[in-house]
């Protein structure tokens, strides 16, 4: 491995992540609270540790597959150890693994909490734990990249292990211009969040944390009962609804469109089975909440948009407490879990695109079971799937379900009851927050022992990056050449 410039890339994300400790630190001096000092601490490490890293000599400046799979990894881990800090130092939590599984939750853009009760909390510690949610959405190494001056071509092989989906796709020739590009359009779309908010009527803290947590895709609120604290101002609900599927969606494809090829959004497959699925949802979901006598038409239909969109979109906010929606509307809520948002965008879940693969190739299955000697290629928006790419799609469903199966399980020896271990690690897994029974939209993951916390935690980071960058960093040297 080339350890000097791995060293050197996980430096630079060390001192970017400072950076980002500076606004909730200033936020903490101007309002005179006690997490100032620890801010300070986490910024120090933070600094200097990236400093050391960032002046390890390099033998090249080539980065091969092994090293951009360490360098992900590890940056992630590392950016969480020291993001965690500030959370345990300024009583945010009573325990460093609980602030450890927190911001881990905040930069997967999870939004799974062990904080009871975050409005007793100081504020900059709310403010920062969102803006994990910011950085972690398009990636904190992402957006490192799109500093660095020299990434260059190089740095794909970091944007590919770190980028959710089958598929990772350069927007620009440059890695460094498809990063910045990116990164355009994600402040872009949150300048405008944030601005929509304040004229629906949230004070401006509160606009805040929920834009940076829409646009991650992330879910922390600095309300106890989440957005439910909103639930008398259907503008707030419903401008987040619209925001929380703009961010599930492709990335790329608004790339495009501003490129002047916006057609490119509304003929994609994988964009038109997004948006299908989420109008489906909300119209089984509605029609079930209102005929149950449970919600009037139109409450009904708010609340199944606001709670799909969420879902979907993996952000995990909660408006009600829908686990005491009627079993069919929690059987469609607990299917959209798996589903996730499309590919290259900041949401979690098996992503639209692997759905839809999946589904032409059930399809092409039944068709063969008829004419045995039919050919007939899986096609994505009219270019054929590769046949490594269906490989890599199956074996992704099936490491997550042999993942999903194992910790459930595992999490069950805690006593918990089914429901809650099983929704508890699908949706770590799936990166969406809040999980069923005892983890539910009401309740928290603080009553777990630290063992279990820190088996979210690793749930979480396998979730957003996908298994495989892991895995394949764990698997032994031998079976790693192909990577390079």
């Amino acid at each position: 491995m080339n350890f000097g410039a791995a060293f050197n890339v996980l430096g630079a994300l060390l001192m970017v992540e400072g950076a980002f400790l500076v606004p909730p630190s200033i936020y903490a001096a101007v309002h005179g609270e006690g997490s100032f000092k620890a801010f300070i601490i986490a910024m120090a490490m933070a600094l200097v540790l990236g400093g050391l890293l960032f002046s390890v000599p390099k033998r090249v400046e080539h980065i091969r597959g092994r090293d951009g799979l360490f360098i992900v990894a590890v940056g992630w881990i590392l950016s969480s150890l020291v993001g965690a800090v500030p959370l345990y130092l300024g009583g945010g939590t009573p325990t460093y693994v609980d602030a450890f599984f927190e911001i881990v939750s905040g930069f997967t853009t999870t939004g799974a909490s062990v904080i009871r009760n975050v409005e007793v909390i100081d504020k900059s510690l709310v403010l920062w734990r969102s803006i994990t949610h910011w950085i972690g959405g398009m990636g904190i190494l992402v957006f490192t990249l799109a500093l660095l001056p020299r990434a260059g071509n190089n740095g794909f092989r970091i944007f590919r292990a770190e980028t959710p989906g089958p598929v990772a796709g350069k927007v620009e020739p440059r890695m460094k211009d498809t990063a910045t590009a990116l990164y355009k359009i994600y402040l872009l779309i949150t300048i405008v969040l944030f601005v929509l908010l304040l004229v629906a009527g949230m004070n401006v803290f509160d606009a805040v944390v929920h834009t940076l947590g829409v646009v991650g895709t992330g879910g922390f609120s600095s309300h106890a009962d989440s957005c439910a604290y909103y639930m008398n101002n259907s503008a707030i609900l419903i401008i987040m609804s619209i925001f929380m599927v703009i961010c599930g969606t492709n990335f790329s494809l608004y790339s495009r469109a501003l490129g002047g090829h916006w057609r490119d959004m509304f003929l994609d497959e994988e964009y038109r089975l997004y948006l299908k699925i989420v109008a489906g949802a909300v119209t089984l979901i509605a029609a079930n909440l209102i005929l149950s006598g449970r919600m009037s038409l139109g409450l009904g239909l708010r609340e199944s948009l606001f709670q799909v969109t969420s879902i979907i979109s993996t952000s995990g906010f909660a408006s009600s407490d829908y686990d005491q929606w009627p079993g069919f509307s929690k059987c469609i809520l607990l299917s959209l879990y798996f589903f996730g948002s499309c590919a290259g965008s900041t949401a979690g879940g098996m992503k639209m695109i692997r759905i839809l693969v999946l589904w032409k190739i059930v399809k092409r299955e039944i068709f063969k079971s008829i004419h045995h000697n039919a050919v007939m290629p899986i096609r994505i928006n009219g270019k054929v799937v590769e046949d490594r790419v269906i490989l890599g799609i199956v074996a992704f469903v099936c490491v997550y379900i042999l993942i999903l199966g194992v910790s459930t399980a595992i999490t069950a020896l805690s006593g918990v009851d089914f429901l809650t271990a099983f929704s508890g690690c699908l949706t770590c897994l799936s990166n969406v927050g809040p999980g069923f029974s005892g983890v539910g939209p009401t309740n928290s993951f603080a009553d777990f022992a630290a063992g279990y916390k820190l088996l979210f935690s690793a749930l979480m980071l396998m979730g957003r990056l996908e298994f495989f960058t892991i895995l394949a960093l764990l698997t032994p040297q031998r079976g790693n050449r192909l990577l390079n």
